[in-house]
């Protein structure tokens, strides 16, 4: 259960009324930008303007030698390669700087290594093969930064590399006729969250000696796509493009786009920066996860409607297919983690044989989110093994991992995600190295962030109207999250096929509705009649011509939850489970707190999660879950799938009897 620590932005009611005033801003406008740091008039302005603003593409170290080779390339003729990656950014990226040479009319073809036989960045084989085709110009897209031997090889061989990429660069830069990364040490470009297609994009603008302004139009959709599946902060100029990424695809998208929107059965004039991110961004990154990459590319490259449906129909049976094997992979991964107890890592490492190299990084996410802790995802295929992790904020993994180097054989990424190759026999080594780094980093709960509390009341059309003016939503402009505290759980009503819940609320005269996606009344912790707080989301739902009040739940727990005693309670029990230091008083529930929890389960089965929020603010985390391990030991109660069951058959013993609990107890007494 991965557990997040509820904050509440503080406001300046009075700052906001007068934003609102001067901005001429609805007063909820105001008070959720001035919580997220637009107090200046001026920035909330530019913030909300439609106005497109980049920060200066010459900025970018090399970036001009990079535009003189190129315009050198395709006025002499040379046979030029784009080499991309197989992600969604790296597609977009390679569609769009191959799409704009061939416009050029320069000889250039692209290349994407196979996720399965090559893996990310160059690789030697790839090198020679573009060279035996007669390239003379390799130009990089969202990778190349680490590609420190393949660039050597590209050089020797005569031709000449230009590195663009976004990723974190290593000690040494590759030895590249210019290396294109805001993150070079000496990058003086002063606005660094960009990913490879913008990259791409800036040096368009300047091979073209135009601004991004001018050019955005132009490339405003595939631009926005790469944005946002790159999980990008949508502030600043990537608001912008954003903006009128939607905005263009709505009205003139490219052909791949509306063919991929057709077979999605998204309609076009309901294009939100939510809806590209759940339904263009997955099936573009599913052709490279599932089958080829490179039939991405084609799909944004095609210029007949015909040829493009059929290709993202392709597309979309590879997500389909995704689908299915992430959710095997997760659920597979979960069962190794529960056995091995490595939940109570500080990092989880898991691996399993030859899992699908495409879904590692998504279940990595999920595992994340699930334990409250980062995680690693590892495929083993014979001597060697790759994986995908990803992390929350407060806690780098690129440079957790970049502690571990000594056992890797290749890793590279950022702060939120990364990816690693190792050998198979270094696994375990891996994992005691990189929770020794964690034990050295005091790592934050993830955290739940809401704008502010709201009452059941405001739960208007007015308000999910007022909320339009903050999007494009996303990574580092996420949609509004609003606060309901202490609101009584009154219906659960399966919905689809119980894949969710319609669920309804009263507090005081107000009743309300919220949707819960992803879980059904199987696995819904919660019962009626419990007081709650909510995280909710809120927006307008148009159907039939008719508008209504959406409220979806992005989070909810019991009412008057300590958080601050909650996570030193899971701090406490983690580092006992994982042999760490630790308490044994904070960690010993009394016979009569034992019984309590056996006879809530002696009653009737019950969810894992449930016993959990029952004693929550009373027992407490850590004492419930040893009750529940001496409980199991004792074999009074046994656990099966998602359920707790108590024996009808065990006979009455000693709590002593327990290993853990004697332990304890043992522990208690010196």
């Amino acid at each position: 259960m991965g557990f997040k620590k509820w904050v509440v932005n503080p406001v300046d009611r009075n700052l906001a009324k007068s934003l609102a005033e001067e901005c001429d801003v609805e007063p909820i406008v105001a008070l959720i930008a001035s919580a997220r740091g637009y107090t200046d008039p001026t920035d909330l302005e530019q913030f909300l303007s439609d106005e497109p603003f980049f920060s200066d593409a010459y900025e970018l170290a090399d970036i001009m030698h990079a535009a003189d080779l190129v315009n050198m390339a395709v006025e002499n003729g040379e046979k030029i390669a784009v080499y991309g990656d197989y992600d969604c950014d790296g597609v977009t990226a390679t569609a769009l700087l191959y799409g704009y040479l061939k416009q050029r009319g320069a000889d250039c073809v692209y290349y994407i290594p196979d996720r399965f036989d090559e893996g990310y960045g160059m690789n030697r084989q790839a090198v020679e093969k573009l060279h035996a085709m007669g390239v003379k110009l390799i130009v990089t897209v969202d990778n190349g930064i680490a590609s420190i031997d393949e660039i050597d090889l590209a050089n020797s061989l005569g031709m000449t590399v230009i590195v663009t990429d976004h990723h974190l660069p290593g000690e040494v830069l590759p030895n590249a006729a210019a290396v294109v990364d805001p993150h070079r040490k000496d990058c003086p470009s002063q606005f660094k969250s960009i990913c490879g297609a913008e990259v791409a994009f800036k040096l368009i603008c300047v091979i073209e000696g135009k601004e991004p302004e001018e050019l955005l139009p132009q490339y405003a959709d595939i631009l926005a796509v790469a944005v946002v599946a790159d999980v990008m902060p949508v502030i600043y100029e990537n608001r912008i493009i954003v903006k009128y990424g939607v905005q263009k695809l709505k009205k003139s998208p490219l052909i791949g786009f509306s063919a991929l929107l057709n077979v999605a059965g998204i309609a076009i004039d309901s294009i939100t920066a939510t809806r590209m991110a759940f339904g263009i961004c997955p099936r573009i990154n599913a052709a490279g996860r599932m089958g080829k990459a490179d039939r991405a590319v084609e799909l944004l490259c095609c210029n007949n409607m015909l040829e493009a449906l059929k290709i993202a129909d392709e597309i979309d049976k590879d997500n389909t297919e995704r689908q299915q094997t992430e959710k095997q992979v997760f659920d597979e991964a979960v069962l190794k983690i529960q056995e091995n107890n490595y939940n109570y890592d500080r990092v989880i490492v898991v691996e399993g044989e030859n899992w699908h190299h495409g879904v590692v990084g998504i279940v990595a996410s999920r595992i994340c989110e699930l334990y409250g802790v980062p995680a690693i995802v590892i495929s083993s295929d014979g001597e060697f093994s790759h994986g995908s992790g990803r992390s929350f904020e407060g806690f780098s993994l690129y440079d957790a991992i970049y502690a571990c180097k000594e056992v890797l054989t290749k890793f590279g990424g950022h702060s939120g995600a990364a990816g690693v190759s190792l050998k198979t026999c270094d696994i375990a080594e891996f994992r005691r190295l990189i929770n020794n780094y964690a034990q050295t980093k005091e790592i934050t709960p993830p955290v739940l962030k809401l704008d502010c509390r709201l009452k059941p009341s405001a739960l208007t059309l007015d308000l999910s109207d007022s909320l339009k003016q903050l999007e494009p939503f996303g990574f580092g402009n996420p949609a509004p999250l609003f606060g309901l505290f202490g609101v009584t759980l009154d219906r659960i009503t399966p919905i689809a096929n119980n894949k969710h819940l319609k669920l309804l609320f009263t507090k005081g005269e107000n009743t309300f509705q919220a949707l819960l996606f992803g879980k059904g009344d199987g696995d819904f912790g919660f019962n009626v009649g419990d007081t709650v707080d909510l995280a909710v989301t809120v927006e307008t739902n148009v159907y039939n011509g008719n508008s209504s009040v959406s409220v979806q739940i992005k989070g909810i727990r019991m009412s008057d939850t300590d958080d601050e005693k909650l996570f030193l309670d899971i701090a406490s029990f983690n580092n006992f489970m994982a042999g760490e230091e630790y308490n044994p008083k904070e960690l010993t529930p009394t016979r009569e707190e034992v019984g309590s929890v056996y006879k809530l389960i002696s009653q009737k089965a019950i969810l894992c999660d449930r016993v959990n929020h029952l004693f929550l603010n009373s027992l407490g985390y850590a004492k419930t879950n040893i009750a529940l391990i001496t409980l199991e030991e004792l074999g009074l109660i046994n656990k099966s799938g998602n359920k707790y069951y108590a024996d009808a058959n065990a006979k009455k013993t000693s709590l002593l009897n327990s290993q853990t609990y004697g332990f304890l107890v043992k522990e208690c007494e010196k």
